[in-house]
């Protein structure tokens, strides 16, 4: 991509913000260049969202249901997936998935359940239930 090609249109998604994006200059060195985003940026963010969304509803379901713990719900609320809130808590993805299960969920320590809300930003008050 040429300095010249480099998206400036802007996006809503982006806040006003400017990313860095890696272009070629006349002399030919790639550079970097500010970009205020483009449509295709802003269509691939929106997408990634009503997907995050569709997730954490389909999440808050299992939990009202009784399948499956609040702690599923606080992770996709975050924007976390399951491997990201593994590395962030050190807890291996197996190990979180059994704390999916509510049986398991209301056996959790005072501890564990800390550490899960320092993560997610929340209190663990507000980690025990759904919003």
């Amino acid at each position: 991509m040429d300095v010249g090609d480099v998206p400036q249109e802007g996006n809503r998604t982006m806040g006003g913000h400017r990313r860095a994006m890696y272009a070629r200059d006349v002399d030919g060195r790639i550079v970097i260049v500010p970009s205020r985003g483009g449509e295709v940026d802003e269509t691939v963010t929106l997408q990634a969202l009503d997907l995050i969304r569709e997730m954490t509803e389909a999440a808050k379901a299992r939990v009202l249901a009784g399948e499956s713990s609040p702690l599923e719900y606080w992770m996709y609320a975050q924007r976390l997936d399951l491997p990201q809130l593994s590395q962030v808590t050190g807890f291996w993805q197996w190990r979180i998935r059994r704390h999916f299960k509510p049986e398991r969920f209301a056996m959790l320590s005072a501890d564990i359940l800390l550490r899960y809300a320092d993560v997610m930003g929340i209190t663990v008050g507000q980690l025990m239930k759904l919003p």
